[in-house]
C-alpha cells in the first residue's frame, strides 16, 4: 500500500528529496504522494524529521 503524508507535515521537502521514484510533490500546505507512482519503499518516512509519511 502506498504511503500518505499526514497533517504533521512541515513542508520541508526532505521526503521529496529522498524519494527514489519522484512520487512526492508539494501540495497545498503539505507535500503529497502520488499513490500510482509510490513503490512503498519507506525512503520518505526515513527522511522525514517529523514522521509525516506513513503507510496508507
Amino acid at each position: 500500500m502506498a504511503y500518505v503524508i499526514n497533517d504533521s507535515c512541515i513542508s520541508c521537502g526532505a521526503c521529496a528529496a529522498g524519494c527514489p521514484v519522484e512520487a512526492i510533490s508539494e501540495g497545498d500546505g503539505k507535500y503529497e504522494i502520488n499513490a500510482d507512482v509510490c513503490i512503498d519503499c519507506g525512503a520518505c518516512a526515513d527522511a522525514c524529521p517529523v514522521g509525516a509519511p506513513e503507510q496508507g
